[in-house]
């Protein structure tokens, strides 16, 4: 067996013992503050996420409702040309069956 140690050599090693816990306490506080900050940016990102499919969703109900607003102008014009061609057909034919004595 070794040779057993004296007080001096005890308090020594119980110094760095108690250093060394210190020293390992400071690491463990930073992972755990690191680890905080991460379950942190992990809730923000899932957040962030779900905003993001929330606005895609309306997003693209409105470029559906943009769509319709869109082609009911388009329809009024359309039907709008349509009725002044129609119009001035009848006028002109009126005209050529007047000139021709229908």
């Amino acid at each position: 067996m070794d040779a057993p140690i004296n007080r001096a050599e005890h308090e020594e090693f119980k110094k760095r013992m108690e250093d060394e816990d210190h020293r390992q306490n400071k690491r463990l506080d930073a992972i755990e503050e690191e680890v905080r900050q991460i379950r942190e940016l992990t809730v923000s990102v899932a957040k962030m996420a779900q905003s993001l499919e929330t606005m895609t969703e309306e997003q693209k109900k409105q470029g559906e409702r943009l769509e319709k607003i869109e082609n009911r102008d388009g329809e009024k014009w359309r039907t709008t040309v349509a009725e002044i061609l129609k119009i001035a057909l009848g006028i002109v034919l009126g005209f050529v069956f007047s000139r021709l004595g229908f």
